[in-house]
């Protein structure tokens, strides 16, 4: 399982977040998958990347959000797959905190969209907006689509768990959206039909006449922070570095409290 091979790592990213690898008596174990019916598609392309025997079921159960709910279920049990998928990063049992990218070289953005096809989201916000976003419990999955995106898009993106769940949503919206779905959801590219239909949507969209941009952080520079420290006044430090009072008081009080480092001597 080459995953610099757009297919493999795309599928193993899929597997990371909506995989379940189990063990069993001796050296007997499962893997599966369990998507909608409708997506069958994606477990017959995973099949056929799979140099080993595995079985595509359906199974129709009563759910809290339907009355009933067709799924299909993907299966393998070769000792030999499951050693090496283990070994890549899909670890036994549960998994949402502990999986991470794999330490191997791989293919980043059929990897990130793997994983937002299987616990992701794209699409249009109730207000007509463009987004695409990721949930996970893994710091170091949220850190790789941050860094990613920011590669992509320039855009930042702070990772902070949600106080209630403890799950970090990493969001992108509007022309940043457009610009990371677009790298993601290249043509031709393996991935859920849907998602990529809604992906193709998102390039149609406008911002609408009259809608200000999204303010776009200035970075403070260790010329600005030695200036600001200089006049030790946050008033006289705006008119000169041309920035805002607040601005400059918020700085001032990070540099001298050592949440951010002070500028170098030269």
């Amino acid at each position: 399982m080459d995953l610099t091979v757009p297919q493999y790592a795309y599928m193993f990213g899929f597997l990371q977040a909506d995989g379940h690898l189990a063990k069993g008596v001796g050296q007997k174990g499962r893997l599966s998958v369990e998507i909608s019916a409708r997506d069958v598609g994606l477990l017959r392309a995973f099949q056929k990347l799979t140099p080993y025997y595995s079985s595509i079921t359906e199974r129709t159960r009563s759910t809290n959000f339907a009355e009933t709910h067709t799924a299909a279920v993907w299966s393998l049990c070769s000792l030999e797959a499951r050693t090496t998928l283990n070994a890549l990063g899909l670890p036994y049992g549960r998994k949402s905190k502990t999986i991470a990218p794999p330490n191997v070289e791989f293919s980043r953005r059929d990897y990130l969209r793997g994983l937002i096809d299987a616990d992701g989201s794209v699409g249009f916000t109730s207000k007509g907006f463009p987004f695409v976003s990721l949930t996970t419990a893994s710091t170091a999955i949220a850190s790789c689509l941050r860094d990613y995106g920011r590669d992509a898009t320039r855009a930042e993106r702070s990772l902070k768990r949600n106080a209630r769940d403890g799950i970090y949503n990493v969001l992108y919206m509007m022309e940043v959206a457009q610009r990371l779905v677009a790298d993601l959801y290249y043509p031709g590219c393996l991935s859920l039909e849907r998602k990529h239909t809604a992906a193709e949507a998102l390039a149609d969209w406008v911002r609408p006449a009259g809608m200000r941009a999204a303010h776009t952080q200035r970075r403070w520079t260790e010329d600005e922070d030695r200036i600001l420290l200089k006049l030790n006044s946050p008033m006289g430090a705006a008119e000169v570095l041309g920035r805002t009072t607040q601005s400059c008081n918020l700085r001032l009080w990070r540099l001298r409290n050592g949440h951010v480092p002070k500028p170098s001597d030269h």
